[in-house]
């Protein structure tokens, strides 16, 4: 599982980063609506979303290294994600966003994944907490847990 959280948190950053880029860029190819109250909403979260990226990655240096803040991090970018996520869920409830063609279908998939990956984070983290804090998630039960970093 360990894998799968590391492999979910370098996605995550990719994501973010690809769909900033073709906001800025091509905005028109993932728009689900082109009015100028849609434009302000988008153009609210890029701070929001450098923070998740920044905890993402902060939370995979961790995790790859193994050191006790790990769990720190990873409940960050679990938090982060799943507000994201519950502001992104309202607004197109509200605007009826999911209803709009290919874009509302696209804006569906974002809304699931940002969820999917936030619950698994925040689970992966809680469960593991003991094991993230001793710097041993990921260490087969017989070998010793690495030292405590610096």
């Amino acid at each position: 599982m360990r894998r799968a959280v590391i492999v979910m948190l370098v996605g995550a950053m990719l994501l973010d980063a690809a769909y900033w880029t073709i906001w800025l860029t091509q905005r028109d190819w993932i728009a689900s609506e082109h009015t100028e109250a849609y434009y302000d909403f988008e153009n609210a979260f890029p701070l929001a979303d450098l923070w998740l990226g920044l905890a993402c990655l902060l939370a995979l240096v961790a995790l790859v290294r193994r050191h006790p803040s790990a769990l720190l991090w990873l409940v960050a970018t679990g938090a982060a994600g799943l507000y994201l996520g519950c502001m992104d869920l309202l607004y197109d409830l509200e605007h009826d966003i999911f209803t709009q063609g290919g874009g509302g279908a696209f804006e569906a998939v974002i809304v699931a994944i940002t969820w999917v990956f936030s619950i698994t984070v925040l689970r992966f983290a809680w469960t593991r907490r003991a094991e993230l804090l001793a710097g041993a998630v990921g260490v087969p039960e017989d070998s010793e847990p690495p030292p405590p970093a610096p």
